[in-house]
């Protein structure tokens, strides 16, 4: 059984979805540190003079040791509407904007208060529409606790996973003669972006998958995969 993690983020990439697709299991670790300037609270859109980043306002200040699911976003800054507006701008034309239009819409006339829930209220309904349907645990409800390798050790443990698949950045970190001894098989993710029709000239890679959804609708499975 193969499992993979990742922290939830806002609007993921599509090796994002790429690493759930090529799993048995998938866990949402809700449980660690947050950590500013990455892509927990940020992301990119394609527009027509290239990829601009939408990013959620959070509050951070003397929250240093926050874990993701505590995260708090900062309702003082009118972000929501902004983001609508970028968004509409940059996909309104697309051949399936008016398909997913209304859940977005739906999405950023709420009054969300943790991004966790903003985030995987959009994750989720990517995973719908991109067709990956595979059993989703949360970290924060399999009582684990332990950091870096130790942590995954025992997540493919309580799960009874003997491979992990682990995105190639973790390389860095991972202890990898430590899966070896507990009999886990440890398999990179090998994720090369493809190439999709876009709305603009010119092909801009690692933007949001929204751009893929709104560009290719049902066919996003297959450049996911």
């Amino acid at each position: 059984m193969i499992i993979s993690v990742h922290q939830p983020q806002y609007l993921p990439w599509l090796g994002y979805f790429n690493k759930i697709a090529k799993s048995d299991m998938f866990v949402f670790l809700d449980n660690v540190q947050y950590k500013k300037r990455e892509f927990q609270n940020r992301n990119k859109i394609r527009t027509k003079d290239g990829g601009i980043w939408l990013t959620v306002p959070v509050v951070t200040k003397g929250k240093f040791e926050q874990k993701i699911s505590e995260v708090e976003i900062d309702n003082t800054e009118s972000w929501a509407k902004s983001h609508y507006k970028s968004i509409c701008m940059a996909y309104s034309k697309t051949k399936y904007f008016s398909e997913h239009n209304v859940f977005f819409e739906e999405v950023y006339s709420r009054d969300w208060n943790r991004l966790c829930d903003l985030n995987l209220k959009i994750i989720f309904y990517l995973l719908k529409n991109f067709k990956i349907d595979i059993p989703i645990y949360y970290e924060s409800k399999l009582d684990i606790d332990g950091t870096k390798t130790d942590r995954i050790i025992k997540i493919c443990k309580k799960l009874n996973a003997d491979t992990y698949l682990s995105g190639i950045g973790a390389r860095d970190y991972l202890d990898e003669e430590a899966l070896k001894n507990n009999k886990l098989q440890l398999v990179y993710q090998n994720f090369t972006y493809p190439e999709y029709p876009q709305a603009y000239d010119g092909f801009e890679p690692y933007m949001s998958a929204i751009d893929l959804l709104f560009n290719c609708g049902p066919e996003s499975y297959k450049y996911i995969l």
